[in-house]
């Protein structure tokens, strides 16, 4: 529950069958909020609710597809007939194509972007039709250090994580401008052990995995939480390995171009073989009627990580810099008087 609400939240998920999104679907209902899920995977969105259940929380579940924007506003409405008003928004629901740019055909790029990029707009949009009149409000995108850093075998995820990253820079000023009580902020991904590289359409040799150093859903979905608690910064970064790809990127991004170049393509990949029976949810769900609940886990658990220092220290800057300050007063002192 909100510190300064009197009230459970009402919380929108998008993407709340698997990885982050259920991740964070848990954290919010452990917390006392009503949470709605939404994705297509009807087994998952069945998983996801008896988990938020089991922590305590009430939770209803929507089948849609984000990159449907009138039935996702549809589905909005529902949600605040059934639920109440919607305090926050969570846009999570993504797909992906794991293969070189000239290998991905027209409307597999197409249908990345739709969900993607213009599934965060259209959730966007219907938050924003509901929170406006009422003058409150948070949204919160859930964007990838690809949102700044092109990586080899993503070009269209990529794409839609950089459109995003410009969304919301627009729009947050947009908000400012008017001086609106409703508050849009974006949480930076790292590398995250989700589903996604079991079901993502690939085309790689081997199975896909994120890129070392992997971090488990759970510090990806309290960074979200913490952002949906304090919207008013513009991004937070998760993880050190985002940290240090961003500043590489500002300042020797040429360098990163190479680097990438050499390293990309092995260490988006394991030493197995991809499973000739993989599925992959471009068109359809991997976890709808006929398919099985993923979870919010993928297959790298036993290198993963279940804590991020640097998401502790990123959410505590005042605190670090008075500490830092008094520190430098002291140390300022015990010379002086070394001196004297």
């Amino acid at each position: 529950m909100s510190k300064d609400s009197e009230r459970p939240r009402v919380v929108v998920v998008t993407g709340a069958s698997g990885g982050i999104g259920r991740a964070t679907a848990q954290l919010f209902a452990a917390r006392g909020d009503t949470v709605a899920l939404l994705a297509r995977g009807e087994r998952g969105l069945e998983g996801a609710r008896r988990e938020v259940e089991a922590h305590g929380g009430t939770a209803a579940t929507y089948a849609v597809d984000t990159s449907d924007a009138a039935a996702l506003d549809e589905v909005a409405g529902l949600v605040e007939e059934q639920l109440g008003e919607i305090d926050v928004w969570v846009n999570v629901a993504f797909t992906s194509v794991f293969a070189r740019f000239v290998d991905i055909e027209p409307d597999e790029f197409d249908r990345v972007t739709r969900v993607t990029y213009l599934g965060f707009v259209n959730g966007t949009r219907s938050a924003l039709r509901r929170m406006l009149p009422r003058d409150r409000g948070t949204i919160v995108q859930v964007g990838s250090t690809l949102a700044y850093r092109g990586i080899p075998l993503q070009s269209a995820y990529c794409g839609a994580k950089h459109a995003t990253q410009g969304f919301h820079e627009s729009l947050r000023t947009e908000l400012l401008h008017e001086g609106s009580g409703v508050q849009v902020t974006m949480v930076q991904m790292p590398a995250v052990n989700t589903p996604q590289f079991s079901w993502v359409l690939s085309r790689l040799p081997r199975q896909a995995q994120p890129v070392p150093p992997i971090y488990q859903p759970e510090v990806a979905a309290r960074a979200v939480v913490y952002a949906a608690d304090h919207p008013g910064r513009r991004e937070y970064w998760v993880g050190a390995s985002t940290a240090a790809t961003l500043i590489a990127n500002a300042v020797v991004p040429g360098l990163l171009d190479r680097y990438l170049a050499r390293t990309g393509f092995d260490s988006q990949q394991t030493d197995q073989q991809k499973p000739a029976d993989q599925p992959a949810n471009l068109w359809e769900p991997a976890d709808g009627e006929a398919g099985r609940d993923f979870g919010a886990h993928g297959l790298f658990d036993q290198t993963s990580h279940g804590h991020s220092a640097q998401v502790w220290a990123s959410q505590r800057h005042g605190t670090l810099a008075a500490v830092g300050a008094a520190l430098a007063v002291g140390a300022a002192v015990l010379i002086g008087r070394a001196r004297r």
